[in-house]
């Protein structure tokens, strides 16, 4: 049965002065061949290193804007997709549709098919939930880590701010997207950025993935896709042999340095962090001096 979908108008993206870059599209991702898949992928595709950058919940590639041009102008090629339900992305109205398991496929199935390779994994809230577990199965293609305000929870819990955002999630009649990042990202911030986060949502049948992606994390003992990221610690503990770079948030109360020293201790080689002290969760608002020091410590 094909999935039924949403598709955001393209004139909601009329005004994104910050945010030049042209939309690409794939709708022929094998599993996914009813939804369409929005992604930018700025700079030559002959460079030697690719930067994935995955995007988490209520945002979209927008967040990665300050971030782009540093890569690009150092000689790298970024691919940045709109997960499904996000951005340009095409949009499942049913809430069972989301599952941690149609995300992650999607990913490795977008990989697949732009025949990525040299990866540097950029990832940050729920693009590290899901990007950490994606070079367990594919890791000839990936190099390096840079991960930002995230975790890979395998039902061992969560912080008392993660509950109540998923609560929140869970029964507020509707969720205002640039307004929630605007607040937490502060002055780093204007008016536009505001109507760039809300643009992928002209009303609120088109937020079934913003409602429900809070309601996956694998925070409880019984959820789906525990065996998923306890097999992604693993790895990460025991088999990766990239380098790793982090940076985190530290005025975020949901994936905060706490939580992060945690997603640390899993990751084999990850020297002391980045301290963002004016950053929140949706770090990325503050992500040029990350992406240069990144840089600096990849020898890219």
């Amino acid at each position: 049965m094909p999935i039924v979908a949403l598709r955001t108008p393209e004139e909601r993206f009329s005004l994104l002065p910050a945010f030049p870059y042209q939309p690409n599209y794939v709708d022929d991702l094998a599993g996914y061949e009813t939804l369409r898949m929005a992604y930018i992928d700025e700079g030559s595709k002959d460079a030697k290193a690719t930067f994935l950058c995955l995007h988490g919940e209520p945002s979209w590639s927008y967040l990665y804007r300050k971030m782009i041009p540093v890569f690009t102008e150092a000689g790298y090629r970024v691919v940045a997709p709109d997960l499904y339900g996000f951005g340009r992305s095409d949009k499942p109205v049913d809430d069972d549709t989301y599952t941690f398991e149609f995300h992650r496929n999607s990913l490795m199935r977008l990989i697949e098919r732009l025949d990525l390779k040299n990866i540097t994994l950029v990832c940050q809230d729920w693009g590290g939930i899901l990007g950490l577990t994606l070079p367990m199965d594919m890791a000839a293609r990936f190099d390096n880590l840079l991960v930002m305000n995230t975790g890979l929870p395998a039902g061992d819990g969560a912080t008392e701010g993660f509950y109540r955002w998923r609560g929140f999630c869970a029964s507020a009649p509707e969720i205002p997207v640039g307004g929630l990042i605007a607040t937490d990202a502060g002055s780093a911030m204007n008016m536009l950025d505001v109507v760039a986060y809300d643009a992928p949502y002209p009303d609120n049948s088109y937020k079934a993935g913003v409602r429900r992606f809070p309601q996956l994390v694998p925070v409880d003992p019984d959820m789906p896709a525990i065996d998923i990221t306890t097999r992604a610690r693993s790895f990460w503990s025991n088999e990766w042999q990239g380098q790793s770079f982090m940076a985190i948030g530290m005025r975020d109360a949901v994936l905060g340095e706490k939580s992060m020293e945690v997603l640390r201790s899993f990751i084999k080689g990850c020297p002391e962090p980045m301290k963002l002290e004016e950053a929140g969760h949706f770090v990325q608002e503050y992500g040029v001096p990350i992406a240069k020091q990144a840089l600096a410590k990849f020898g890219l």
